[in-house]
Formats: structure tokens, C-alpha cells, sequence
């Protein structure tokens, strides 16, 4: 393990110094998010706020109960999907891997899908009982069903096939998405507006009982994931050696894969299909400071955060007064440098 440390830290930058730069980028960003906007409200009613000099009603309503949730809530959800991207990444051993090229969105979709139109046929008691919490619970389930079941396919004989995970990732993709086609075609109108905003992606409607339900399972994975870094180091140099090295490679798979499966549910719950997150944050940050977990993780999850809430800020004010669902817009920017990566790669021949 000293051996394997040694090694990657000679390939990264200065750890802290990144660290504090990406702080500053997520401080920076959260300033513009809350300062900007169509109310007119600026910095000088967000320092007023700090101060604690008089707002009146209005600004109070939408700097605290609109556009604040709205930061938490960006900030999570880009953290969580850039900590499900490493995690399944480091797990796969494949920079191309994610919770949406790999199918788990899909299926954290179909959960949350699930909940929606056919929530309703639950009994009472456990539906009251649950509450708001529902739909981040079945994206939760649905996504670490999938990913589950993506594993057992691509792997054979303690061995992953990563030709045969990406393509098992497509077929299971476009099975939840047959499958949420059905659940769409049997929801009624008002479910069907709901399944149309949310299915392309956004922020709007944050509240802060939306976070509640959703932060505790995204807390779950930003906490327990740098508790892996070590073991996904070891991986990088194969199942057999990691478990020489005394790492508990099955106790690996299943922790990290239950992370990310919450991560990704928890967030597809809240804000619909993100996508591209958890790729591109991963291989910015691997071309800056090499693959050393241990710094990864923490910093994906900072640029991860910092890059959503950017995106939701030209969301909100590039087609002003209207506004574009952010997963658009991460896909248009997403998919290029997902391909130019896969550019790179062919040009190195992999």
C-alpha cells in the first residue's frame, strides 16, 4: 500500500492548495447563484441578510425559502452525482463509467417513476408513514437494484468485462426506460406534468422538506465515501492484489455500490435526469491530480457541487424570464467532452 501511494502521489498537484481552490470556485459559485435572478435581488441585500439589517417581506421570501434551498439543493445533488461517478469508476476500473452511461439513473428513474404514478396504491398506513420520503426511497432502491444486477452481468470469474458492463448498461437503460414508458402511458394528467418537468431535469420547486428527504441518503454516500478510498486504490491494480493487500474485496463492491446506488436515487429523486456529472467531474479532476482516491473523492465532490450550481444559474437567467431545465444544458455541454474523452481514447489506443 506504501508502494501504491507513493506512485499515485507523485502524479497529483498539491493536494490542499486544490482543495482550497475548489472551495473558492463552490464559495464564488453560491454567491452568483444567490445575488442573481429575476426578483433584482443583488449583494447588497445578501450582505444586508448577513448583517442582519431589515429585509423587506419579499426579499426575505426569496433569498431564504427560493433561491437558498435551491443553492443546498444543487450543492447536494452535484456532489452526490460526481461521488457516484468515482466510486463507480474506481469500482469498474473505467474512467467511462457512470451512473448514467452504466443504466443506474435509468433505474433510479424507474423508481422514482414507480412511486409517482403508482404510489397511490400503497396502503395508507405506509404511505402516511413515509411520507415525502417515498420517491427518494424507491429512486434509492431502483438504482441499487440495477447496479447490482449490471455487476453480476459484467462480471465473470472475479473479473469485469468492461465492453460487457457499458453494453449490459445500455440494454438495462433502455428496460427501465421501456418500463417507465409503460408507468408514463398508465399516469394521469396531473401525474403526467409532473413526469414531463422532472424527466428533463431541474432545480425548481426546491423547498427545504424537499432536501430533508433526500440529503440523508446523499449524506450517507459523501460520508462513507472517502472511507473507501484506500480499498478503490488497491482495485486499481486488480481484485488479486487488492485482496494480497488485505483489502475485503466482496465488503468493497457491495459498500460501494449501495453509495452510489443511494447517491444517484437520492438525487434523480429530487432533480430528474442530471446527466454527465458523474463522468466529466471524475476525468477534470484525474487529468489535474491523478487517481489517488483519497483526494478524489473529496474534491469531486466540491467541483462536482460548485459546476451544478453554475449550470443552474445560466439555466435560470440565459432564456430569462423563463428557464431552461438544467439537464438539457448539462447535456449539451456533457456529451462533446464525453465523446472527446472517448476520442482521446481511441487516438491511445485503448
Amino acid at each position: 500500500m506504501v508502494a501504491v501511494s507513493t506512485q499515485l502521489a507523485r502524479r497529483r498537484l498539491p493536494g490542499p492548495t486544490l482543495t482550497f481552490a475548489l472551495a473558492g470556485l463552490l464559495l464564488a459559485a453560491a454567491g452568483l447563484s444567490l445575488t442573481s435572478g429575476a426578483a433584482g435581488l443583488g449583494a447588497g441585500d445578501l450582505l444586508a441578510l448577513l448583517w442582519g439589517d431589515g429585509l423587506g417581506p419579499r426579499d426575505r421570501v426569496v433569498l431564504l425559502d427560493i433561491r437558498l434551498p435551491r443553492l443546498a439543493l444543487g450543492m447536494a445533488v452535484g456532489a452526490a452525482l460526481a461521488v457516484s461517478g468515482v466510486l463507480l469508476q474506481g469500482l469498474f476500473r473505467n474512467p467511462l463509467a457512470d451512473p448514467g452511461i452504466v443504466g443506474v439513473s435509468a433505474g433510479s428513474g424507474l423508481g422514482a417513476v414507480t412511486a409517482i404514478v403508482l404510489g397511490g396504491l400503497l396502503p395508507a398506513t405506509l404511505t402516511t408513514s413515509i411520507g415525502p420520503a417515498l420517491v427518494p426511497l424507491a429512486a434509492g432502491l431502483g438504482g441499487w437494484g440495477t447496479t447490482l444486477l449490471l455487476y453480476r452481468v459484467a462480471t465473470s470469474g472475479r473479473q469485469t468485462d468492461v465492453a460487457l458492463m457499458l453494453l449490459a448498461g445500455i440494454a438495462l437503460a433502455a428496460l427501465a426506460g421501456a418500463a417507465t414508458g409503460v408507468l408514463t402511458y398508465l399516469a394521469d394528467d396531473r401525474q403526467l406534468r409532473d413526469l414531463t418537468y422532472w424527466s428533463m431535469g431541474s432545480l425548481a420547486g426546491a423547498t427545504w422538506s424537499k432536501l430533508a428527504t433526500a440529503l440523508p441518503l446523499m449524506a450517507l454516500a459523501l460520508v462513507g465515501a472517502p472511507r473507501l478510498a484506500r480499498g478503490l486504490n488497491a482495485l486499481a491494480l486488480g481484485e488479486a492484489q487488492a485482496a494480497h493487500m488485505g483489502t475485503d474485496v466482496q465488503r468493497l463492491k457491495r459498500l460501494t455500490i449501495l453509495l452510489a446506488a443511494a447517491a444517484t436515487g437520492a438525487a434523480v429523486a429530487v432533480s430528474g435526469g442530471i446527466g454527465f456529472i458523474g463522468i466529466v467531474v471524475p476525468h477534470i479532476l484525474r487529468q489535474a491530480q491523478g487517481p489517488d482516491h483519497r483526494q478524489l473523492i473529496p474534491n469531486a465532490a466540491l467541483l462536482g457541487a460548485a459546476l451544478l450550481v453554475l449550470a443552474d444559474l445560466v439555466a435560470r437567467i440565459i432564456v430569462s424570464p423563463a428557464e431552461l431545465p438544467i439537464g438539457i444544458l448539462t447535456a449539451l455541454i456533457g456529451a462533446p467532452v464525453f465523446l472527446w474523452m472517448l476520442l482521446q481514447r481511441g487516438a491511445r489506443g485503448h
